[in-house]
């Protein structure tokens, strides 16, 4: 355990599999007190990490809510004075394509569930945990953007990336307003890991395609992306802000 994560709460959205699992299990193993998994309909996954969390020593809370939708969002602040009235630590990680959609196929109803979800969740999470992070002069925003976010994605994610661009950019400007306060927010940008959302999302081929045009040779994991969200957390990387870390194994370097 770390001593500079001890007595901290942290709060991780999307943290019912994948790489949000993996970071509240992380950050459990390395000290945090007390961790808040927000999960929208996965109870099944969300009760697994919180015994892991549980066992690694760190209190444990699951708090669901569909971050897909406006009300979603407010359900899940309107939890928050319960569950973490201080959140030490906020990692915006929910997130989803939702369903591959070519611009013709788009409907108003599917945009704005991916925009929302996307981005708008981390917006507002992110204003409902600062002022408590103000106040104590000290906290850390990491959000999770994405690769296509540089690339446009693949066909039918042109929404989806647009949404992750969108991450990035307000991650360099909330890092600026934030700063001065002893607030730090960066960002880390997966490439494609070998997760649920590419079991749903993506063929065999298409990854297998993606893993013969990576230097590395191979998908990433989510405990690799886990463990550059606990080194952005950490006191290590405590003069990085605004930064969006690529994870791709080489595939993308601009």
């Amino acid at each position: 355990m770390d001593k500079e994560f001890q007595g901290k709460t942290a709060l991780i959205t999307g943290a019912s599999r994948g790489i949000g699992s993996a970071t509240a299990i992380a950050l459990a193993r390395r000290g945090v007190r007390r961790v808040v998994l927000h999960y929208h309909s996965y109870r099944e996954g969300a009760d697994a990490v919180l015994s892991a969390v549980r066992q690694a020593g760190a209190e444990g809370e699951a708090v669901a809510a569909n971050l897909g939708t406006l009300e979603g969002i407010r359900r899940l602040v309107a939890e928050l004075p319960r569950v973490a009235p201080e959140v030490d630590i906020l990692v915006n990680n929910a997130g989803s394509l939702v369903r591959r959609a070519r611009l013709l196929e788009f409907t108003d109803e599917l945009y704005d569930e991916v925009m929302t979800l996307n981005f708008r969740s981390a917006w507002m999470i992110s204003q409902a945990v600062v002022p408590a992070m103000m106040r104590k002069g000290a906290g850390v925003i990491v959000n999770v953007s994405s690769i296509a976010g540089r690339t446009g994605g693949g066909v039918g994610a042109t929404v989806y990336a647009a949404a992750k661009a969108a991450v990035t950019a307000m991650t360099k400007g909330l890092a600026r307003e934030l700063a001065p306060h002893g607030i730090r927010v960066n960002a880390i940008s997966p490439g494609t890991v070998d997760n649920y959302f590419h079991q749903r999302f993506s063929t065999r081929q298409m990854l297998e395609a993606v893993v013969a045009q990576t230097p590395a040779g191979r998908l990433g994991t989510n405990e690799e992306m886990a463990d550059a969200i606990v080194f952005l957390c950490s006191d290590a990387a405590r003069y990085i802000h605004g930064q969006t870390l690529e994870i791709n194994g080489g595939f993308y370097a601009p």
